[in-house]
């Protein structure tokens, strides 16, 4: 057995299966496309759905990938176990209805024993019971002795009904000294003495709605080979993280904590879990995600949090994570290029959320380490959930890492009594996601020839190749007036949905009906397929038709779409390089731009940016479209869009000297058509995303007549020219800060009057005195001037209440620290006396307010004030 890197072992594979006719496909973005039903990539065949499916025609019908992959539904034992990670590469080779179980079986094995030299006799495999045909092979062809084929009953694969099979396992057999010693140790024991190493799954069932079972048509085959296993394997590591796939990071956090990995067992499990945690987090932030609290985001940030406080545990007590992030790009960046691409982003974003963290970490530790105490000292081992949600909503402390530091103290938490505090905010976000993303449909495109449809946005006629019901995958003949449909066109001049510009709206005219195009999207596999209504008559499969696309609206996207192109430019050129786009909406009526960046757009920034986007349209510049082989665009220094997947051909947009991007919308032919860019407002969308909206065109000189139009109005309110209005609120702002200024005068000595006039109203109540009284103010900042002029006077406990303009009531209650002492408690007083009223309040016992609703009952509550004082009044 040869000792080999992880980087050979992946090169090796792929090399492998390339030479028996396999299409090498670059790793898929860990944000699935398409597919909503998924949170992020968690295998290598989660990006080929549609087409095992048999919905969608593969580019080949044999693929081979090294997927990147993130799963965190057993978090909580990374860093515990040999094998457990958030992040991890899935070596996978597919089949789609092309060679089955007697070449993959071979392939499999020769890959193991003669490319990766593992020793034939080490080698397990298991079948599933009744799948004779793999026992067959394994047996006869490959020549495994029958022993060491293990039948299981649980080698089956399937989630609910569709596509489904049979699997086998190849297991590496490390030997006695990594098993449990037990007489029963064998293959399937959870001791770490057999290793499975590749799964290769036959799916040659489908599972129907009643649970039966029919044979495919299309057998295919869908294998998955975990990278950092075969690593450990080869490099003869006792766990993945001590491959030199991860172990370089152990290392940089062991280094930084000054420690030593192997010494301590606890110190290891956070090593293991910083350096597992380093890699997810590079890698999701590279592929466009961004921590938030929900979705993939707050996958992120929990990730991102637990490397933080792992860190703490181990002794780093400060920002260590941009160092991590530099020594995973060392590791992973001639494989995966956009990591070097995004080294800056990554780290900026990372520095950030953990900055922000070491703050949260810090307080909620000291609030929790207080709610142990407490627990200890009363004899308990579980935390209230109402305490927890308290810790997560108020002060942002995650609810796992509440759990994990309970658990580290032998005690638990109550999460069921976490989640119904926590339920009605889960629910308002389950169905804020629930309403964006939808359930979209794969539409079966089996029987089309995808290659042969074409879009040409200066045809006018067509055919329909393809009908569907809108909301139904399987395909019909005609569809009459009233039923939404979708349609396919073997020539299309409508440009899909994509890259946050909306898709074109027209009509399609058949010999015998009209349909009424109310969206346009593109399939993934490349397909542009027609939304909308049947308005007249009837459609069928095979019609030659005609089609108008709306112009206008598509003229108006267009200076929109061109104008992010050269907005996305001169965000870079004044706020720098860092700048990439992170999402987009482009409509016929605005743009908007979110991009990459760290504090607010200041005021002249904006004007930078507008007049710089302005000098261009206004140069009149040709805008040029072409397409090119990606990397030919790339040494001309075209920009790929932050986690955009690209094909071999990619088409680039240029403003000639100025900007040059990946794009596959429309946009003008010249930059003039544009006519002018305004932006209307900056705002940010979270942390280290700023967005931008603004218009042109059409859009520009609405927005223009709608601000003319208001400063008209206000010149003719202020009873002025348009030209004197500044001048004029000036003017009327200092008046106003004369009035106020003699108002508050005016306030001043109206206190004064009645702070002189309350001698023969102050009462000594056992000692303490008291004064009760209905006051004349206009706020309550005024009303707290007063109190505490009265306070002083007094040198005891008043009771003010006023009722302004407004209908409301005030009470304020204040007591002098000699008042206090004798058992006066502000807080309780104002309680009561506002309880009265109609209202509530409270506050400390030196100082409080409330308000009350019942004015009738202002004189029944004073009056009853003095009795509340009395009965505080200590003897």
């Amino acid at each position: 057995m040869k000792y080999m890197t992880g980087n050979e072992i992946r090169e090796k594979f792929l090399k492998f299966f390339e030479d028996r006719g396999h299409l090498i496909l670059p790793s898929a973005s860990l944000i699935p496309q398409d597919d909503p039903t998924l949170l992020l990539i968690g295998a290598g065949m989660a990006p080929f759905k549609p087409f095992f499916t048999g919905k969608m025609k593969p580019p080949s019908p044999r693929i081979a990938t090294c997927q990147k992959c993130v799963r965190t539904g057993d978090i909580e034992n990374v860093g515990r176990t040999a094998r457990h990670h958030t992040y991890f590469e899935m070596l996978g080779n597919f089949s789609f209805g092309d060679y089955f179980k007697k070449e993959i079986i071979p392939w499999s094995w020769e890959f193991i024993t003669k490319e990766l030299g593992i020793p034939a006799d080490k080698l397990w495999i298991t079948i599933h019971t009744e799948d004779d045909e793999a026992f067959d092979i394994w047996h006869n062809v490959v020549g495994l002795p029958e022993e060491r084929i293990v039948r299981l009953e649980e080698n089956f694969w399937e989630i609910g009904s569709g596509p489904c099979g049979p699997c086998s396992e190849i297991h590496v057999d490390l030997g006695e000294e990594r098993g449990c010693g037990k007489d029963t140790c064998a293959v399937g024991c959870d001791c770490d003495r057999f290793l499975e190493i590749w799964n290769l799954v036959f799916t040659q069932y489908n599972q129907n709605e009643d649970g039966t079972y029919t044979p495919l048509a299309n057998k295919n085959i869908d294998t998955g080979a975990g990278l950092e296993r075969l690593a450990s394997v080869l490099q003869e590591k006792p766990s993945n993280f001590e491959t030199d796939l991860i172990f370089p990071i152990i290392e940089y956090a062991a280094q930084v904590a000054a420690v030593e990995y192997g010494k301590d067992k606890k110190t290891d499990i956070s090593l293991k879990v910083i350096a597992d945690h380093a890699r997810s987090m590079t890698f999701m932030i590279a592929d466009g995600i961004l921590p938030s609290n929900e979705g993939r985001g707050y996958v992120l940030r929990r990730i991102l949090r637990r490397a933080v406080r792992h860190g703490r545990l181990i002794g780093i007590d400060k920002m260590f994570l941009a160092g991590a992030v530099d020594v995973v790009i060392e590791m992973y960046g001639h494989v995966y290029p956009n990591l070097v691409e995004k080294r800056e982003y990554i780290q900026k974003v990372i520095e950030m959320e953990e900055t922000s963290f070491l703050r949260t970490l810090r307080q909620g530790c000291e609030l929790l380490n207080d709610e142990i105490v407490k627990l200890e000292a009363a004899g308990a081992t579980e935390l209230d959930g109402a305490t927890a949600f308290k810790l997560n909503d108020t002060f942002g402390f995650p609810w796992e890492l509440t759990a994990e530091i309970l658990e580290e103290n032998g005690m638990t938490m109550d999460k069921a009594g976490f989640d119904a505090a926590l339920e009605v905010q889960r629910k308002m976000a389950r169905e804020a996601r629930d309403d964006k993303a939808g359930r979209p449909v794969i539409y079966n495109t089996r029987g089309i020839d995808i290659a042969a449809l074409k879009v040409d946005e200066a045809a006018g006629s067509g055919k329909i190749v393809m009908l569907y019901p809108a909301h139904d995958a399987q395909p019909i003949e005609n569809a009459e007036d009233g039923k939404d449909v979708a349609v396919i066109l073997d020539v299309t001049a409508f440009h899909a949905e994509g890259g946050g510009q909306l898709g074109d709206l027209g009509r399609i005219t058949a010999p015998t009906g009209v349909i009424e195009v109310e969206n346009t999207k593109k399939l993934p596999d490349g397909a542009t397929i027609h939304l909308g209504r049947v308005v007249e008559g009837t459609v069928n499969v095979g019609d030659a038709v005609t089609y108008a696309v709306n112009s206008c609206r598509k003229s108006d996207i267009a200076r929109n779409h061109t104008a992010t192109h050269l907005l996305h430019a001169a965000l870079k050129t004044v706020l720098g390089g860092h700048v990439n786009q992170a999402g987009s909406y482009v409509g016929p009526d605005r743009l908007r731009f979110d991009f990459s960046h760290f504090s607010p757009v200041t005021e002249e920034e904006l004007r930078r940016v507008e007049a710089i986007v302005n000098e261009e349209i206004l140069a009149a510049k040709g805008v040029t479209i072409e397409e090119l082989p990606i990397e030919e665009a790339k040494k001309r220094g075209a920009m790929a869009l932050f986690g955009e997947k690209y094909g071999d051909i990619v088409r680039v947009v240029t403003v000639p000297g100025f900007s040059m991007e990946f794009c596959g919308g429309v946009h003008v032919t010249n930059t003039a058509q544009i006519g002018m860019f305004k932006i209307i407002s900056e705002s940010s969308t979270g942390a280290g995303v700023r967005r931008i909206e603004a218009v042109t065109g059409h859009g520009a000189v609405a927005h223009v007549n709608e601000m003319e139009a208001m400063v008209k109005g206000l010149a003719g309110c202020l009873k002025c020219r348009v030209a004197d209005v500044p001048v004029r609120l000036t003017a009327l702002q200092g008046e106003l800060k004369a009035a106020e200024q003699k108002a508050a005068e005016l306030a001043d000595k109206i206190a004064k009057a009645q702070v002189s006039d309350v001698d023969s109203q102050i009462r000594d109540i056992k000692g303490v005195k008291a004064l009760v009284q209905q006051v004349s103010v206009d706020n309550i900042e005024a009303m707290r001037n007063l109190g505490d002029q009265m306070r002083d006077k007094v040198g005891g406990v008043v009771v003010l209440a006023s009722a302004f303009a407004d209908g409301k009531i005030s009470i304020l209650t204040m007591a002098a620290k000699e008042a206090v002492a004798k058992g006066i408690h502000a807080g309780n007083i104002v309680k009561e006396v506002a309880r009265i009223c109609g209202g509530g309040g409270g506050g400390r016992p030196d100082m409080a307010q409330a308000g009350g609703k019942d004015a009738a009952k202002l004189g029944e509550a004073l009056e009853a004030a003095w009795g509340i004082i009395e009965a505080q009044v200590k003897e």
